[in-house]
């Protein structure tokens, strides 16, 4: 396992911290207290858990230091919106912030987060991350504001029972976007009552629409979101016209969720514990943590789901070179500026991130490990049937641009893909409008044309 962590984290993964809302409670202008945030909704309770396990061992520990846990409860969009509010005022802002790895550079930009690295220097657990999974919590100026937690890879999972109900091969690789459609055309025509196919879209899914969704297409064709090389954003690709074609293929044609239906906030927590299990769903598009919800200890066990789903990688656009794609994210924790006693929100991020919390979490969050001594443990690899699958995807594996810029240039392809899938632009107007917002966001001397 070590080798294929190496090669997800050696790509570049960014990191982030987050935070929340809400939690009434001491404040962090207390010293003897240290406020951690983070992000408990739907079918997500491992960090709840983990979270809950730390704060009794930190205490043990820490004598009179008292950590105050603020689960937020809150999809992904406005969890990041309450991280912003929190960390406004020096009475809200957290010691302790878990976010996902989008949001680093603009955080720090914005002045929220607090570098770690003279305290990283001093951890000896630190040699223990891959060297390249480090970048995952740096800003623009070098500095390290976050320590990964994991990362992860999407792909499609398939219900192996409707596919045999449908006639359709299993195992089943498909070659290219068409063989998507043709398979979901299937589910339809032999499966009433069944969704053939979810692609998580628009602006309420928020990041998820972004980059399980768009960037799941657009990295499988020949063009990308920026071009690392010149520093530009790109505008008029045909790739992205491209993308949000087979977008509105798919939902013009009946072969998704309703637009009502995707445009619930609540719709992966939906699919995780009805429509996946209940065999209502027949192809999703989706991340490695997906099984965590099933496995034994999960927010809803489903003790078939190794042997009901099966993994397959999402092809290319028309199956050229390499024959398929991926996104990789993570999420890091991080230490707030703001913090009264840093040394006291270090250690409990080192707590938090030791081997034996390392690996409780990634197994039961369905990560793959950016530790040395936890990917090669053999019960980590042992833990889940489908690691081993999502893990052999870091080889075609693409990762967001790390730039302050992008968490505004994500929110405009959620407009895009929006205004496809409900049929209230054409592809290439969608594309257009998204064009002339990019150049508004990042200035034309920072956009290439194609």
């Amino acid at each position: 396992m070590s080798k294929r962590v190496a090669a997800v984290v050696s790509v570049g993964l960014v990191a982030g911290l987050a935070s929340a809302c809400g939690g009434g409670g001491s404040s962090s202008s207390s010293s003897d207290t240290i406020k951690v945030a983070y992000q408990k909704y739907g079918t997500f309770t491992q960090m709840d858990d983990l979270m809950q396990k730390v704060k009794k061992d930190f205490e043990s520990t820490h004598k009179g230091v008292t950590v105050q846990l603020v689960p937020i409860q809150a999809t992904e969009g406005d969890y990041y919106t309450k991280l912003a509010l929190m960390n406004k005022s020096a009475s809200t802002a957290p010691d302790v912030m878990y976010e996902d790895t989008f949001q680093v550079k603009s955080d720090v930009k914005a002045g929220y987060l607090a570098p770690m690295d003279d305290y990283l220097a001093k951890w000896s657990d630190w040699s223990q991350f891959y060297d390249n999974a480090k970048q995952a919590g740096l800003g623009d100026d070098g500095k390290t504001y976050g320590v990964s937690m994991g990362t992860d890879t999407r792909a499609l999972w398939y219900n192996k029972e409707l596919f045999a109900k449908a006639g359709l091969q299993v195992p089943w690789q498909p070659k290219t976007w068409a063989d998507i459609l043709t398979a979901a055309k299937t589910i339809k025509a032999k499966l009433p009552g069944v969704i053939p196919f979810n692609i998580y879209s628009g602006k309420a899914q928020g990041e998820g629409a972004t980059m399980q969704g768009f960037e799941m297409l657009l990295y499988g064709t020949k063009d990308t979101l920026y071009d690392a090389s010149s520093k530009k954003w790109i505008a008029g690709s045909q790739g992205f016209k491209d993308s949000l074609g087979f977008l509105g293929n798919v939902f013009s044609q009946g072969l998704a969720p309703t637009p009502e239906q995707s445009l619930d906030k609540n719709i992966g927590t939906t699919i995780a514990t009805e429509w996946l299990p209940q065999g209502k769903l027949a192809i999703d598009l989706n991340g490695s943590w997906q099984s965590g919800t099933w496995i034994e200890g999960g927010s809803k066990p489903w003790p078939e789901w190794s042997t009901v789903m099966g993994q397959a990688a999402m092809p290319t656009q028309d199956g050229q070179d390499p024959g398929s794609t991926s996104m990789s994210g993570g999420w890091t924790l991080a230490m707030g500026s703001k913090s009264k006693n840093k040394q006291a929100a270090f250690d409990f991020i080192s707590t938090a991130l030791n081997k034996d919390n390392s690996m409780a979490y990634d197994i039961a969050a369905s990560q793959i490990a950016v530790r040395k001594d936890v990917s090669e443990d053999p019960s980590y690899d042992k833990a889940n049937p489908s690691f081993a699958f999502f893990s052999s995807l870091v080889k075609v594996t693409h990762f967001r641009p790390a730039t302050a810029d992008y968490p505004k240039i994500s929110n405009d392809i959620q407009v895009a893909m929006e205004s496809v899938m409900t049929s209230q632009q054409t592809p290439e107007q969608a594309a257009s409008t998204y064009d002339q917002a990019l150049e508004g966001i990042v200035g034309p001397d920072n956009v290439t044309k194609q």
